[in-house]
C-alpha cells in the first residue's frame, strides 16, 4: 500500500525536512510526498484512496491504534493511503465530511513542518509495529 503525503507548503532544505526524510527513507513500503503551494494546486487524483486528513478535531489513537487501522486498510486491499495536511487554516466542514479518518496530534498548535515530521515518524512506527519490529515499545 503506498503510503502518500500530500502538504500544502514546501519544506525545502530544512532541519525539519532533514528529520522527515529520515523517517521516511526508513519505511519499507511506498511512499510518496506531494508538495502544493499554500493555496490553490491541483490534489492529485485520490480514486480508491484512503483519506487522513490531519486536523485539530480528529481523533488521537494511540500509536498501535493507528498501526492497526493501516493494517486493516491494507489487508483490505487498499492501494493508497494519503495523509493530507493542510494550510495554515486547516480544512473546512466539507473537506472533513470527505475524510475516512481526521488525525490530531493533540489539542496543542504545531507548525505544518514539525506536523509533517511527527507524521513521517508515526508512519514509520505503524509499519514497524505491523512488521513485528521493535523500535516501538508500548508503556
Amino acid at each position: 500500500m503506498l503510503l502518500h503525503i500530500v502538504a500544502r507548503g514546501r519544506i525545502g532544505r530544512s532541519p525539519e525536512g532533514e528529520l522527515v526524510d529520515r523517517y521516511l527513507k526508513r519505511i519499507g513500503w511506498p511512499v510518496k510526498v506531494t508538495e502544493l503551494p499554500d493555496t490553490g494546486g491541483k490534489m492529485p487524483d485520490a480514486a480508491g484512496a484512503r483519506i487522513v486528513m490531519l486536523d485539530e478535531t480528529g481523533e488521537t489513537p494511540g500509536s498501535v491504534a493507528f498501526a492497526q487501522r493501516i493494517g486493516r486498510w491494507r489487508d483490505d486491499g487498499v492501494r493508497e493511503c494519503r495523509f493530507l495536511i493542510g494550510a495554515a487554516d486547516g480544512f473546512d466542514d466539507a473537506q472533513r465530511a470527505q475524510a475516512d479518518m481526521l488525525l490530531s496530534f493533540g489539542r496543542l498548535t504545531w507548525p505544518h513542518m514539525l506536523a509533517r515530521a511527527m507524521l513521517a515518524e508515526q508512519l514509520w512506527r505503524a509499519t514497524a509495529i505491523l512488521s513485528g519490529h521493535p523500535y516501538h515499545r508500548e508503556g
